[in-house]
């Protein structure tokens, strides 16, 4: 490790080992003030949207660097190789599908996620998408900017009042949008096969095993799951067409998990009645999508969970993870590949 001079007394120089660390430019100062305050560590910022051969040059410039903290970047071998010490990857968020995971377990390096910093923030993404669509918010506001009052009726809004939504996967987000959907007494349904039924029963919620049935009985579907290979096209052609007429459904966890084709041809034969997305399949999405030229799907650019306190408090909390690792103190329920502590 490189030493830094930190102080001349008298005829002796005093220096340290500091610990390198990349932190991309998205992170807020609630973070970088937390690593700013240790004289052990020193920080160099970087392009959120930097990724690939122009990362894995930035870590061999700064090399050794023993830890980052990342927005969208992507991680995997060919980086830990660049850096030379990697001692923690820690991401500014709770996503990791960037990160190649087995390439980290290998070098026993952990992968750190910030728990549920932005969880209450999805939650109310999800949740306002399901309202936005049911009080036909986007049909309402044109009608009185175009002037065509008279037209109020033909977009009657209808309320969430009894309605039933299934929730996709009870975790972190799930939890908290379906304590939204019942506070608004919604019938509250949950899918996620890896989760008791006691558990969910608990919460006050219905537990359903079969998918296919639970979809064709709702209202509103939000999914929270995982991009995973189990999960990838889960929402596909066949289980899209288990929807109702009158049905929506929202995605704030990943894109991918949609099949967006399927789900542009069964918007346009009004096979369900209209969308939310704030996730796509490729990102930036792509303008001439086709589901950006329907009215009834609503999106925004992949910011469900990055709201202004949500970017504090998962800045923080990368940092906070990346301190416990070099203190030796692993926030280990932050640690997505447990198997390293095994």
């Amino acid at each position: 490790m490189k030493s830094a001079i930190i102080a001349n007394q008298g005829d002796v120089l005093m220096t340290t080992n500091k610990k390198k660390l990349l932190l991309t430019d998205s992170m807020a100062a609630s973070g970088q003030a937390l690593l700013a305050a240790r004289d052990d560590i020193e920080t160099v910022l970087f392009p959120h949207m930097m990724t690939g051969e122009p990362f894995q040059a930035l870590l061999a410039e700064h090399a050794p660097v023993s830890g980052v903290a990342l927005g969208a970047t992507r991680m995997g071998a060919p980086e830990l190789d660049a850096s030379q010490s990697m001692a923690v990857v820690s991401r500014i968020g709770v996503g990791y599908d960037a990160i190649d995971v087995p390439a980290l377990t290998a070098k026993k390096i952990p992968l750190m996620i910030a728990g549920t910093a932005n969880s209450p923030s999805v939650a109310e993404q999800a949740f306002f998408m399901m309202m936005w669509l049911a009080k036909r918010s986007s049909e309402l506001d044109t009608i009185v900017k175009q002037n065509k009052w008279s037209d109020r009726l033909d977009h009657t809004p209808f309320d969430v009042l009894g309605k039933t939504v299934l929730v996709v996967g009870f975790g972190r987000i799930g939890t908290r949008t379906a304590k939204r959907c019942a506070a608004f007494e919604m019938n509250v349904l949950i899918y996620d096969p890896y989760k008791p039924d006691k558990d969910i029963l608990d919460a006050g919620y219905t537990p359903v095993s079969d998918l296919e049935a639970a979809i064709a009985q709702s209202d509103f579907i939000t999914l929270h799951c995982p991009k995973t290979p189990e999960t990838v096209g889960l929402m596909n052609a066949a289980r899209l067409s288990h929807m109702k007429p009158t049905s929506y459904l929202v995605n704030t966890a990943r894109g991918g998990i949609v099949d967006e084709d399927a789900l542009h041809a069964a918007l346009l034969e009004g096979r369900l009645a209209g969308a939310g997305l704030d996730v796509f399949a490729q990102e930036p999405v792509d303008p001439n999508n086709p589901l950006l030229k329907l009215d009834n799907v609503i999106t925004s650019p992949h910011m469900a969970g990055v709201t202004e306190e949500a970017r504090d408090r998962m800045s923080a909390a990368a940092a906070k993870n990346i301190l416990s690792v070099f203190d030796g103190a692993t926030i280990r329920e932050n640690v997505v590949n447990q198997e390293i502590f095994g």
